[in-house]
């Protein structure tokens, strides 16, 4: 069941950290006001289980801070890591009575929940939010094509370059200004221990410690600690992942 331990926050939408990414983004100021009335926040700590799979889901959300995991568990008991919501990420589909998978917070983890029902009206009534859903839905899917070609192609360098890009892009764009470009270095608190790393990219332990330990003698990135991790070449980095670095930082 989902937690009941609730966070106070004194927050406006319009300062909200997320503000610009998540389902809200093209909301006007009344449509604001409304989401004001069905929303509220919660928090859970590292390793919390936030929703089970089949659960009755009364609400859906946004990831506001941290990072969770959405797990499979097959009939065996074996589990398979099959995604990371990221700040922005939206969580639970109108629509759906139930949830399809386990999340779980793999960080810390704050989320601005809607009320389901009240919310799904607003959408059949708000075409900024039908439409930004569409958009993140859409965006959603690419990640999870991209992702498959991660897991069945690239080596584990490319691996741990690809998923280094993902947290370092999402990062980038949460920090910056509309309209704003990505200068100088990148620095950013990586938010999965090296063993949660290995089970979503399907590693071992070691594998994951080498390649890193690699990518840092070659200057791809630095490291303060295990988690502080500076990328001083972006493009560098992609090359690495196997990626186009001709692109925008933005998606």
């Amino acid at each position: 069941m989902f937690n009941e331990r609730s966070l106070t926050i004194s927050q406006e939408c319009e300062e909200c950290p997320i503000r610009h990414r998540a389902v809200c983004a093209r909301c006007e100021t009344d449509e604001l006001e409304r989401l004001e009335q069905i929303k509220y926040y919660r928090k859970f700590e590292a390793g919390q289980m936030v929703i089970w799979s089949g659960d009755k889901m009364d609400f859906v959300g946004s990831v506001v801070s941290g990072i969770a995991s959405l797990t499979q568990t097959m009939e065996d008991g074996r589990t398979q890591m099959v995604g990371l919501l990221l700040p922005s990420d939206f969580v639970g589909r109108p629509g759906r009575a139930t949830a399809a998978y386990d999340v779980v917070a793999t960080t810390d983890l704050v989320m601005c929940c809607f009320r389901k029902t009240p919310f799904e009206e607003m959408m059949a009534n708000t075409p900024h939010i039908a439409q930004r859903l569409l958009e993140m839905t859409l965006d959603e899917l690419d990640a999870a094509r991209e992702w498959m070609l991660v897991l069945g192609r690239k080596t584990a360098r490319e691996k741990i370059a690809s998923l280094l890009t993902i947290i370092a892009r999402r990062d980038a764009t949460l920090h910056l200004k509309a309209g704003s470009g990505i200068e100088g270095p990148i620095v950013f608190d990586l938010p999965l221990t090296r063993e949660a790393m290995a089970d979503y990219l399907g590693l071992t332990l070691e594998t994951v410690s080498r390649q890193i330990t690699a990518l840092r003698k070659d200057g791809v990135i630095s490291l303060e600690g295990k988690r502080h991790v500076t990328v001083p070449d972006m493009e560098r980095l992609m090359e690495e992942a196997g990626d186009d670095s001709d692109g925008g930082l933005l998606v």
